[in-house]
């Protein structure tokens, strides 16, 4: 039996689709790839007349000169995007604006690439300015050559470019008991993607020599909560990275100028940020964010630390409760689509459910599909103004799968907050309005 909860308390009907493959599921329902039309019928068609006012007279921006070319030395953004920008809640730090989370706004992102200035922001003693030149990064410990480098210096290493997303572990918690925010930004919004460029420390450690017995590593900060994080060595000599630029930028103060850590896949805590030294070991350091903080409560009264790497996941962006089918007519052709990812790999398939998971097909990977990266999807159908329960439901390549609430936990139970990645609901209803909702079966 599926029982679906959400934070309403309008009535549900879901809509069922028979069992059927996915080209007769096709025919019956008039859904198509979105290779096989034009851009012009997937679009919901715009009714507008000939004779509009915006066509048949000269619109006011192209009767005068615009801004000088050097207007903004830096650019800005068009002042009618005003509303995408990042957002923080009371509930999420009970006031407090220097340890807490501000949320990127999903619903609005194109591609697989995060503008910087809408990159989520989780700090825990607010945002350090550094001025660089008297940055310093200390590299000691069970190394043959500890070495002092200025930001100057770390440059100078060969440097390389990757696309990967950064998730905080506490990601869709705002949701976990039930559904306690009908937007997407607040449910999904503590994660981002970005082309980040700087040096991996396989490459240091080349130069520097690793001794046999190091078996670990702490990284700490320089803001004001010394955040410090254990990674062991097989992850600090596989794909961890120091980083200083991001989308072709210096970092901005708030992802950690001048230099943060770079751990693709793993725990955005793990990521830290303003970076000052790095210390080898034989042992691990149990660091104040890896024993109080994010782990995993038991049911035994134990708590799991060390899970570093964050779950195949994904999420339907539009519709969403920011993005609803409310303009809609019956008969139009309208696209679904989403974010998949996975810190453990590359992204293979997703899928998609229109009545609540009874029946799923599957849908298309647009654009590049990188490992440990955004991968969007995208599925069309023909809009029948009849309620719906939209799930998305990803797989990676490694064998991992997206698992069902009620699946998730059986396996881990409800106390802890970190790595919950169960299929999020949209309920829309007949007027195209889009709802949060959970599906429980």
């Amino acid at each position: 039996m599926t029982k679906i909860s959400k934070n309403s308390d309008k009535s549900l009907e879901s809509n069922s689709v028979e069992q059927s493959s996915r080209r007769d599921f096709f025919k019956k329902t008039a859904i198509y790839s979105a290779s096989a039309l034009t851009a012009a019928t997937v679009l919901a068609p715009i009714k507008l007349k000939a004779d509009d006012e915006n066509i048949t007279h000269h619109v006011e921006w192209g009767t005068k000169l615009g801004d000088k070319v050097d207007k903004y030395p830096y650019g800005v953004p068009s002042p009618y995007e005003h509303n995408n920008v990042r957002r923080v809640h009371d509930l999420l730090s009970s006031g407090d604006r220097y340890a807490t989370v501000s949320m990127s706004p999903l619903h609005q992102q194109e591609g697989i690439i995060t503008p910087n200035g809408l990159f989520f922001t989780r700090n825990h003693g607010g945002t350090a300015h550094i001025d660089p030149n008297k940055f310093r990064l200390m590299i000691h410990g069970l190394v043959k050559k500890p070495i002092v480098l200025t930001l100057e210096q770390l440059k100078r290493y060969p440097s390389e470019s990757r696309i990967h997303f950064i998730e905080c572990p506490a990601n869709g918690s705002t949701g976990w008991r039930g559904p306690q925010f009908n937007n997407l930004q607040f449910v999904k919004g503590m994660m981002s993607s970005a082309e980040w460029t700087g040096v991996k420390l396989s490459v240091l450690l080349e130069d520097l020599g690793l001794k046999p017995e190091a078996q670990w590593a702490l990284v700490e900060g320089s803001d004001n909560s010394e955040m410090g994080r254990t990674i062991p060595i097989e992850k600090i000599l596989d794909d961890a990275m120091l980083v200083w630029g991001q989308n072709g930028e210096p970092l901005r103060p708030e992802q950690g100028y001048p230099v943060r850590l770079l751990v693709p896949g793993w725990e955005g805590n793990l990521n830290v940020k303003w970076v000052k030294r790095i210390e080898f070991s034989d042992k691990p350091w149990h660091a104040k964010e890896e024993t109080s903080k994010y782990t995993m409560l038991q049911p035994s009264g134990k708590a799991i630390n060390f899970f570093w790497p964050m779950e195949v996941n994904s999420i339907i962006t539009s519709p969403c409760p920011e993005v609803p089918w409310t303009d809609l007519k019956k008969g139009d052709m309208v696209e679904i689509s989403g974010i998949a990812w996975s810190g453990r790999g590359t992204i293979k398939t997703v899928d998609i459910s229109l009545d609540g998971g009874k029946n799923w097909v599957e849908a298309e990977l647009k654009g590049l599909v990188l490992p440990k990266s955004w991968t969007r999807f995208s599925y069309i159908i023909k809009w029948d103004g009849k309620k719906k329960v939209l799930l998305s439901r990803a797989i990676d390549d490694t064998g991992h799968i997206q698992p069902s609430i009620d699946k998730l936990i059986g396996n881990v139970g409800v106390e802890g907050i970190y790595h919950r990645n169960p299929i999020v609901g949209w309920e829309v209803t007949s007027k195209g309005v889009v709802n949060n909702v959970h599906v429980r079966s």
